[in-house]
């Protein structure tokens, strides 16, 4: 991740089964997370995540069976299919789940909302769960990635040191191999002063996760180690969640690329 920004693109799937908007068969949600998985690749970027953002209200972290089995049914099919490195984030806090499903589908990184700490939010009280995790991932002896959020969007820390002090803890403690860095809701990106403190304070590539457009990404490029990009700008008639914008995404793939 080193020298360019890792460009990482978002498949956010409609309500899989079992969730309360759910209108489609597991076989259609296949089909669109294929369709927009091959929109990812044609536009350049180099990875994406396959994320169950259509679930809500999202469960904090003891996910239904019938989730995990359907997002390891999608995350396969787009491992098999698509020369990309393929990420999971289980919404809201399903790391062990994420991880589980990558593992055992050949996916190479999850997104973990909140690795170390504790956070207030929408689900309630959400707490870290780098103990479990690590531990699963040394018992399956896996090369899964953790790419873990520091001061995660849509939360209040009630862990509420500065973000350079959480970022230190999740890479020297936590067991984070990449940090992600974002605003306070999805739509609004990091500070500027936030990211190069996190950049000055770890070793670890990190990467921006909330608010990228259109009109700063060219900024974020040349600061960030890596964009994960999926905000309206990127998004068919600036649909949240909805599907991916392949002229949107393929102008911010030629221009971050451009100094290579």
């Amino acid at each position: 991740m080193k020298g360019r920004p890792f460009l990482v693109g978002m498949i956010h799937l409609p309500p899989l089964p079992g969730s309360p908007g759910n209108t489609l068969s597991l076989e259609e949600v296949v089909e669109y997370a294929r369709s927009e998985a091959e929109k990812l690749e044609r536009a350049g970027v180099d990875g994406v995540i396959v994320e169950n953002l259509g679930d809500y209200p999202f469960f904090k972290d003891q996910i239904p069976s019938i989730t995990v089995a359907s997002m390891s049914v999608v995350v396969r099919e787009v491992r098999r299919n698509f020369n990309l490195q393929v990420g999971v984030n289980v919404l809201r806090n399903g790391c062990v789940d994420a991880f589980s499903i990558a593992h055992v589908t050949g996916a190479h990184f999850i997104r973990c909302n909140v690795l170390v700490g504790a956070y207030v939010t929408d689900q309630g009280v959400v707490e870290g769960r780098a103990a479990e995790l690590l531990r699963w991932k040394r018992y399956l002896n896996s090369g899964v990635k953790i790419f873990a959020d520091v001061h995660v969007k849509h939360a209040y820390p009630l862990y509420n040191l500065p973000v350079e002090l959480v970022a230190q803890d999740m890479a020297e403690r936590g067991g984070a191999d990449a940090v992600i860095v974002s605003g306070r809701r999805s739509s609004l990106p990091p500070s500027m002063e936030d990211l190069r403190k996190v950049k000055a304070s770890v070793s670890l590539p990190v990467m921006v996760g909330s608010g990228i457009s259109l009109e700063n990404f060219r900024e974020f490029c040349r600061e960030a180690d890596g964009l994960i990009i999926g905000e309206r700008d990127f998004k068919e008639r600036g649909e949240v969640g909805g599907p991916s914008k392949f002229e949107a995404y393929r102008r911010l793939v030629e221009e971050c690329r451009a100094g290579d």
